[in-house]
């Protein structure tokens, strides 16, 4: 009898071949657990693919080794580092305004049908997400979700029965991988102290959009302003809003 498991995957690459474009898919590789699956399940279905993996050039160094050692897997570089693009917008990504995403890890795959990692166990908000999706930005990239219905369990016992290699960082606690000091993460300090070169490079950036001479600026300083930054809850603090101001009324 087949495990459940084994329905699992039957069912993913039955997807994949289902919808298989004539120019074959763009695999989004971004290095993490669900990416390492999708990955071998685009190798062991037969589908023509082409594999991608966005820099952002604030990722945890050991992403970016894990990501080096898939030799069908093509590193794009962005146009712009996150430092020089946070110069260049004049303010830090924040929760409320993440435009680093959008330039840095989602500008590839236009024109084509996308396979992703997304599926609902992750959270609430991807829970209200389909298998397949037209992307509300570009209206011909089209996503396809081929493990939507896998939960976390699913995806570690498919890794652990398949020998796939996986990033350190899971062996080291850390439960999903992303830029480091991401407006969303709340593991600041940890992260601080494992990347401090890359911490610094945020900081300094935050800093150079510091505004001494706006009147209409809240922060007094610079340091300040960092700290308010690296604060990404503050309920308490009606004035920053959970990083959505940076100016007085």
């Amino acid at each position: 009898m087949r495990t459940l498991l084994g329905k699992l995957d039957e069912i993913a690459m039955a997807r994949l071949k289902e919808f298989e474009p004539d120019e074959g898919y763009y695999v989004a590789y971004s290095g993490g657990k669900d990416s390492d699956v999708i990955l071998d399940l685009a190798r062991r279905s037969g589908v023509k693919y082409e594999a991608h993996h966005h820099l952002t050039t604030a990722d945890p160094p050991e992403v970016v080794r894990h990501v080096k050692t898939q030799p069908d897997v093509i590193i794009d570089k962005p146009e712009l580092t996150m430092w020089r693009l946070i110069r260049k917008k004049k303010m830090p990504p924040r929760r409320q305004a993440r435009y680093c995403c959008e330039t840095q890890k989602e500008g590839g795959g236009s024109g084509c049908l996308v396979v992703t990692g997304i599926r609902w166990d992750e959270s609430g908000r991807r829970s209200k997400r389909r298998m397949v999706e037209t992307c509300f930005k570009d209206k011909t990239k089209q996503f396809l979700n081929i493990i939507i219905d896998w939960t976390t369990t699913d995806v570690w016992e498919y890794i652990r029965s398949r020998e796939i290699p996986y990033c350190s960082l899971y062996d080291e606690g850390f439960k999903r991988l992303g830029c480091v000091l991401c407006p969303m993460t709340r593991d600041i300090a940890r992260q601080m102290q494992r990347w401090p070169k890359i911490c610094r490079a945020w900081e300094k950036a935050v800093k150079a959009t510091f505004q001494p001479d706006n009147k209409r600026f809240v922060f007094k300083t610079a340091e300040e302003y960092w700290q308010w930054w690296l604060d990404r809850d503050a309920p308490s603090r009606k004035q920053d809003g959970n990083q959505r101001m940076f100016f007085r009324d």
